[in-house]
């Protein structure tokens, strides 16, 4: 049988024990990873696999000794509990297997779980699940993860207070991160809440969620964005003692002051500007740039993009003017323009 949407997702986290058995099956194998890890720990629980009620075989296992997923599905170990048969990498050429171990399966027999990469609607595994009575067929698609999921995903790492603002940061994180590194920036902000019983705010996300740009770079970027001009030569030799280079720093700041513009020309304001960015920008951060971007107006933007451009070939270049000098007196004119 089919199945997919909510009742997949319920599936996975409470499955049904008397079921003969799983086919999970997608293009993405990270996504398809965490779905059948997922589904194994809630059938046999954290100390199954060292009970041996976790026996995993492979579809080239499978092609050279089929017998192994019978005996797999029949094996009785020395401990009580589900068990589960698993079988990775599977694809069309062992679905005749396949589909006789689901014909034999008897109450009682481990169930099997199968997980394979993109099949066709006539994929002779994909029908061999789908036709069987007592055994479910999901398909993972590359979609970001819906609302409700991710409240599943908050709901087990122990977030249970997540208001409207920060599940809105939520959801446009979600939409940017693999589903890997979305669950454990979730991990992260369980542990950076822990003890914590006030809700989660848009700041905290902001704690947790992956950098784009490093925050020593961030700093000198924000000083030539505000017109803080003093500034900029400190952090400058505090940035050329850490090695960063004159180029990375250009490419920083016309990231920066793009993203800027962006937000600054978008139809309904600034705002709305900021809230479209991709990779989304969190907390604190965001409402910073949202400051920028309103301070500087769309026309001095583009006269920085311009600088910056010209700063960028000058660096490339076989100038010998001091690249780093270069650099500096490029952000001391930006916020000079910015004081204007």
């Amino acid at each position: 049988m089919k199945l997919g949407g909510a009742a997949a997702l319920k599936f996975f986290a409470r499955p049904e024990t008397d079921r003969a058995g799983l086919l999970i099956h997608g293009s993405d194998a990270m996504r398809v990873a965490l779905r059948r890890q997922e589904v194994i720990a809630a059938l046999i629980g954290p100390e199954g696999e060292a009970e041996m009620r976790l026996t995993r075989m492979s579809g080239g296992d499978l092609r050279k000794d089929p017998a192994l997923v019978s005996d797999a599905l029949r094996a009785q170990g020395f401990f009580p509990g589900a068990r589960v048969a698993f079988v990775e990498e599977a694809g069309d050429g062992i679905a005749p297997v396949l589909k006789n171990a689901l014909a034999d399966w008897t109450p009682g027999d481990a169930m099997l779980i199968v997980t394979a990469g993109t099949l066709t609607k006539a994929s002779a595994l994909k029908k061999a699940f789908e036709d069987h009575p007592n055994a479910y067929a999901v398909a993972i698609y590359d979609d970001p993860p819906g609302r409700e999921e991710i409240e599943a995903t908050l709901s087990k790492a122990g977030i249970t207070q997540v208001p409207g603002e920060a599940m809105t940061d939520l959801l446009a994180l979600a939409r940017e991160l693999d589903p890997g590194d979305f669950r454990q920036t979730v991990e992260k902000l369980a542990l950076y809440k822990f003890g914590d019983t006030t809700p989660v705010t848009p700041a905290d996300i902001a704690a947790v969620a992956p950098a784009t740009i490093e925050a020593a770079v961030d700093d000198v970027l924000n000083a030539a964005a505000e017109a803080r001009t003093a500034e900029i030569g400190p952090l400058m030799r505090r940035l050329e003692g850490q090695g960063v280079a004159p180029v990375t720093l250009c490419i920083g700041a016309t990231r920066h002051f793009r993203a800027l513009h962006a937000a600054a020309a978008a139809p309904g304001g600034a705002a709305e500007g900021i809230a479209r960015l991709r990779p989304p920008i969190f907390g604190p951060r965001r409402d910073r740039m949202l400051r920028q971007a309103q301070g500087w107006g769309m026309h001095r933007l583009e006269q920085a993009l311009g600088l910056l451009t010209d700063t960028d070939l000058q660096l490339r270049s076989s100038s010998r003017a001091p690249a780093m000098a270069v650099m500096e007196r490029a952000l001391i004119r930006l916020a000079m323009l910015g004081r204007r």
